[in-house]
């Protein structure tokens, strides 16, 4: 094992932990080496900067998060898919919430920006297209701000049904 390897993903693991419990804003260098178990300048060493090293620990858990949903398969009926996804709304609320969080810092991130870029165009490929990923991204706020009254996967199916019917019946022969 190469010296610091250990030091690496350790700081990606306390990074994580980080993001989760107290949010991208939140989170200091010093939380992160705390988290981590190793010093401040470990950050500067392997990342950077404690923004490139946040940016890397949201693209793993996105990932992780990703191939957690790709185990439901795309063979699943649409529904069970919707659901799946809706539930990680809850079961990795956090996550979600630091995702939203680093959206803003991308305003002022460039290099922040350019991984979500690349994840969105991946999950667009991955997904079906920009109305699912879409749909995605607005159910994620319903569910993030008002869960009580944000659509089940019962209703997501029902209205994109009820919206492809629409369209169809609206498309001039």
């Amino acid at each position: 094992m190469l010296l610091g390897m250990g030091n690496r993903e350790d700081l990606l693991a306390g990074a994580t932990r980080c993001l989760i419990e107290r949010g991208w804003a939140r989170t200091t260098v010093r939380d992160i080496a705390a988290a981590a178990g190793v010093s401040h300048a470990a950050i500067g060493y392997h990342f950077g900067s404690r923004e490139a090293l946040l940016t890397q620990a949201l693209v793993l858990a996105m990932e992780e998060l990703s191939a957690e949903l790709d185990r439901v398969g795309r063979s699943a009926d649409p529904e069970r898919r919707w659901a799946a996804l809706i539930s990680t709304f809850t079961s990795h609320r956090a996550l979600w919430v630091a995702n939203l969080e680093a959206l803003v810092q991308a305003e002022r991130s460039p290099e922040l920006r350019e991984h979500l870029v690349a994840g969105q165009r991946q999950a667009r490929a991955g997904s079906g297209g920009s109305v699912p990923l879409a749909l995605l991204t607005g159910l994620m706020m319903q569910w993030l701000l008002d869960p009580d009254h944000a659509p089940s996967a019962a209703d997501v199916v029902t209205e994109l049904r009820e919206l492809a019917e629409r369209t169809a019946a609206e498309r001039p022969m």
